[in-house]
């Protein structure tokens, strides 16, 4: 017999069932659509808290998120563990902000991801993008003086939304795709797209801040790996190597030039020193756009389109690993970790294509533009 709506005084032939009931192996909860579940919803989702397990006073929080549907069971790949997220922090209304802030779903941007133009950016936007270039490096640098052991993430997500705030910045990530939080803290065998939560970083960790900022109409975008404490010297030549893979990344730039050879130059340096280089995830056009054309892949052999012109403007971030390059994803639908659980170390820049070769717009303005792990070796 065919399963019917389960709203009362319904009983249509149900297309649907309760996706939390599903999880906790509850039976039936089938409905007719969407408006009819969410019509139920104040009656139906206390049959959830039936099936819940009751909750253990003696345990931590972490311990309590780690044994939640979501997460019990899942196959870390390393010694790193979620911990508990804080609740998202606002904006100030006079803030200006990109058009994915209040919905989740960046609509100009999935536009012209339909079109694939590569811009080529006027005198004015350039001047933007060299403003928002600056602000952006100044909210990193924010971040890698309070990355220290015992220090949360979440801690420095609040350093760093403050100073974007104080800025007259929307910090990017907050809500793009439902993000969480102000930026990405990706720690050891984390890739990238980590959530700052509420975890103390230790001793020994590699933290890396992926921080992007919109001013005015343009986004900025870099990121670098900091040393927490003393890291041991395998990972301290990852990060060395991970930089130098950024760099001959950049050595390629100059009009003319092809998208696709990024990766070569990157590949080459990485496997030369015994690593790997992330293929899942690229570097990328940024201007009024967080994320648009041209794809940037990191390794050799891509077919990405384009040839650079003056006027471009796009990151790269080369994802260095010190084993395999496969990444597999946390249950989170963010965090992307490395498959056998070793560490991986990236850096980021924002660069502009001009008549010589390419100006770094988000470079340290201070110690010869060396990034922050150099400062503590």
């Amino acid at each position: 017999m065919d399963s019917v709506c389960e709203t009362e005084g319904c009983g249509k032939p149900s297309k649907l069932r309760c996706p939390t009931c599903v999880k906790l192996g509850i039976p039936g909860s089938y409905f007719c659509s969407q408006e009819c579940f969410k019509g139920s919803w104040k009656t139906h989702k206390g049959i959830h808290a039936i099936k819940m397990p009751a909750k253990n006073p003696n345990q931590t929080p972490q311990e309590a998120l780690l044994s939640s549907s979501k997460w019990s069971g899942f196959p870390f790949s390393g010694p790193l563990r979620p911990w508990p997220v804080t609740p998202y922090r606002p904006v100030p209304e006079h803030i200006p902000r990109p058009d994915y802030a209040e919905t989740g779903q960046p609509i100009s941007e999935q536009q012209a991801k339909r079109v694939g133009k590569i811009r080529v950016l006027n005198d004015e936007e350039i001047e933007g993008m060299r403003v928002v270039g600056k602000l952006g490096r100044e909210c990193l640098n924010v971040a890698a003086e309070a990355c220290q052991a015992g220090v949360t993430t979440d801690e420095v997500d609040r350093l760093v939304h403050e100073a974007a705030i104080e800025r007259e910045c929307y910090p990017s990530p907050l809500n793009y795709y439902n993000f969480p939080k102000s930026l990405c803290t990706s720690v050891n065998e984390v890739i990238c797209h980590g959530i700052p939560d509420t975890r103390p970083l230790e001793n020994g960790d590699l933290c890396n801040c992926d921080i992007t900022v919109y001013h005015r109409g343009f986004h900025g975008d870099l990121n670098e790996t900091l040393f927490i404490g003393e890291v041991d010297e395998k990972s301290r030549h990852l990060t060395q190597i991970a930089y130098e893979c950024l760099m001959k990344g950049i050595e390629t730039v100059k009009p003319n030039a092809k998208f696709r050879d990024i990766g070569n130059a990157i590949q080459a340096h990485a496997h030369a020193n015994g690593y790997s280089v992330v293929k899942s995830y690229c570097g990328h056009g940024i201007n009024s756009l967080f994320h648009c054309a041209p794809n940037v892949p990191h390794y050799a052999g891509n077919k990405a389109a384009g040839i650079m012109k003056v006027g471009n403007t796009f990151t790269i971030e080369p994802m260095i690993n010190a084993g395999s390059w496969r990444d597999v994803s946390w249950p989170d639908d963010w965090t992307a970790v490395t498959q056998d659980g070793k560490r991986s170390a990236q850096f980021e820049q924002t660069l502009l294509v001009t008549e010589t070769g390419c100006d770094i717009l988000t470079k340290r303005r201070d110690h010869d533009g060396l990034p922050w792990f150099m400062d503590r070796k």
